[in-house]
C-alpha cells in the first residue's frame, strides 16, 4: 500500500522544497500510496445516495457560498474497508515518522475522531471557498499543523474547475492551481493565512463527483508563537481576477 522506505528518502531530498515552497510551506506528490490500492478505493467510494451518513456541509458568508455541495464522510463504520485501511495507514506511526521528516514538525499527532476529514466529495455546482482553517481543536486542545488531501478523480477536465488553489498570504494572487488527479497527494502547513480552495463552481457532468481523502494532523503546542489559536474557518472573498492556469 504504502512503501515508507522510498518516503523517507523523499522526504529527506524534499524537505527543503516543502519549506522553501510559496506561498506557504507545502508539496505536491504523485505515487505516496500504491495505485492499486487506490483504484479499489476508489471502486468502492460510496455514492452520495449509498448512505445516511454523508454530511452535507453548506456556509455561507458575505453573502456568498462559501461551502456548497461538499459532501463529508468521517464514520469509519460507513466506510468500505480499503478506504478504513489507508486513513489507518496514514495515521500510522511510519506515516507520520515521514511528515515529520519533510516537513520538520516534530511529535505530529493524528486525530482518529477525523474531524472535519475523511472521506469528501463534492458534487456538480459545489464550490469550497477560499479560506484558511481552524488552528486549535478543542476537542483535544491540540494546535492544528498540516492538511494531507489525497485526490482520487481519474481524467478530470480543466472545464470541470474544481482544482486546488494555494493564494498568496495577503490575498491577492492565486499563486498555485493544482489539478486534482488520481493519486496526486497535496501536504501543506495550517497556519492563519495558508489559504485554499477551490473558490468556482464545478462544472463536471452529472454523476461526476470532485473526490478526495482529508486528513489532518496535530501537535501538543507549537513552535511558530505567531500563529493565533482560531477554532472557526476563516473564509475569504475573492478579488476581481482572472482565473489561474492548472497545473
Amino acid at each position: 500500500m504504502i512503501d515508507y522506505h522510498r518516503l523517507y528518502e523523499l522526504a529527506n531530498q524534499l524537505h527543503q522544497n516543502y519549506m522553501a515552497a510559496q506561498p506557504f510551506p507545502h508539496i505536491v506528490m504523485e505515487d505516496v500510496v500504491e495505485a492499486g490500492f487506490l483504484e479499489q478505493i476508489l471502486q468502492t467510494f460510496p455514492t452520495p445516495e449509498q448512505t445516511d451518513s454523508w454530511r452535507r456541509m453548506h456556509v455561507r458568508s458575505n453573502n456568498q457560498d462559501m461551502q456548497y455541495a461538499k459532501l463529508g464522510l468521517r464514520s469509519e463504520l460507513e466506510m468500505p474497508l480499503q478506504a478504513r485501511q489507508l486513513i489507518h495507514a496514514l495515521n500510522s506511526g511510519p506515516f507520520l515518522h515521514f511528515l515529520e521528516r519533510l516537513t520538520g514538525i516534530e511529535n505530529l499527532l493524528p486525530d482518529p475522531s477525523l474531524q472535519g476529514g475523511g472521506l469528501h466529495q463534492i458534487l456538480p455546482g459545489g464550490v469550497l471557498g477560499v479560506h484558511a482553517d481552524f488552528t486549535r481543536q478543542e476537542r483535544y486542545q491540540l494546535d492544528r499543523r498540516l492538511n494531507l488531501l489525497l485526490f482520487l478523480n481519474h481524467d478530470w477536465q480543466d472545464q470541470y474547475g474544481g482544482n486546488l488553489e494555494l493564494w498568496s498570504r495577503d490575498m491577492s494572487r492565486c499563486e498555485r492551481n493544482i489539478r486534482p488527479e488520481f493519486g496526486r497527494c497535496v501536504i501543506f502547513n495550517t497556519d492563519n493565512t495558508s489559504f485554499h480552495g477551490h473558490p468556482r463552481r464545478l462544472t463536471c457532468p452529472a454523476g461526476v463527483t470532485r473526490k478526495s481523502i482529508a486528513l489532518y494532523y496535530y501537535s501538543n503546542g507549537r513552535d511558530d508563537k505567531s500563529v493565533r489559536a482560531t477554532t472557526d474557518t476563516d473564509w475569504q472573498s475573492l478579488p476581481d481576477l482572472p482565473k489561474p492556469e492548472s497545473e
